[in-house]
């Protein structure tokens, strides 16, 4: 049985993540937490996510209850990922990390604590957009330096980063298949007297409205023709099924910095 504790349980991801992880037949709900302060502290966490009463109330201390898990689920903000990701690497804990907007430096410290324990992070976990990563590396290498690339994302007004984890996601596996440097050649937005455009960027562009729960498109332009791939997100299930996949994966991995390419086997 993978013992699971779900970070961030009374987020939009974590209401979904912590009672989809209780219908699963080789997981326990172990403990879900939430930031001090708020106010479903003490609140069960089944009636909170919808799936009736289970004991369980709602905590807001990682350190207390880290002891009783096999994986952290995190989906929180950057400061608190952190905090959390050292926690678990001090008690040698499996971690998955859904968490976007990390800056360099976060990020570095990820990849420096995965040498002792092991975590899946990916700033998208949807089976459908880990396709497209893989797809977009292989039409790059195909396409090569004849065709110009651009990237539409679009998320919901409550979205607080941009661009989104995905879209820079894309551009840079795009980039590395095309042997470029991505933070040298990226382009967010155009505004004003830019000039012609050059040969090698690639665009990246982002739209807020309403309850778009995620929507990304890449498209290889050249003077002839266009190629659009697009994958679109009806529900946020389908990033909740990939963090509960990516859970049981990590439970049994080696220590190391794993993405949802590993997960799905198709790396």
């Amino acid at each position: 049985m993978i013992k699971v504790i779900v970070s961030g349980v009374c987020g939009r991801m974590g209401e979904m993540i912590a009672k989809l992880v209780c219908e699963q037949a080789d997981m326990e709900l172990v403990g879900a937490i939430e930031r001090q302060g708020h106010p479903a502290i003490g609140v069960d966490v089944g009636e909170k996510a919808g799936s009736g009463k289970i004991g369980l109330p709602v905590g807001d201390s990682l350190d207390e209850i880290i002891g009783l898990s096999d994986v952290v689920i995190e989906f929180t903000n950057p400061e608190t990922t952190i905090d959390h990701l050292e926690i678990a690497a001090l008690n040698h804990k499996a971690i998955v990390i859904g968490t976007t907007g990390l800056n360099e430096t976060q990020v570095a410290r990820i990849k420096e604590l995965s040498v002792a324990i092991p975590i899946v992070f990916a700033p998208n976990m949807s089976i459908g957009v880990n396709l497209l990563f893989k797809l977009v590396g292989e039409i790059a290498r195909v396409l090569g330096d004849d065709y110009e690339v651009e990237i539409i994302e679009a998320h919901h007004h409550h979205k607080k980063d941009a661009p989104s984890g995905t879209a820079l996601k894309l551009g840079q596996v795009i980039a590395d298949n095309l042997n470029r440097n991505f933070e040298q050649i990226v382009v967010y937005g155009r505004q004003g007297q830019i000039g012609e455009r050059k040969k090698d960027e690639i665009g990246i562009f982002a739209v807020r409205m309403g309850d778009v729960v995620g929507e990304h498109t890449v498209i290889f332009g050249s003077e002839g023709e266009r190629l659009e791939l697009t994958h679109r997100a009806h529900s946020r299930l389908t990033f909740v099924q990939g963090a509960v996949k990516a859970a049981r994966f990590v439970a049994n991995a080696l220590p190391g910095l794993y993405d949802m390419q590993n997960v799905l086997k198709i790396k």
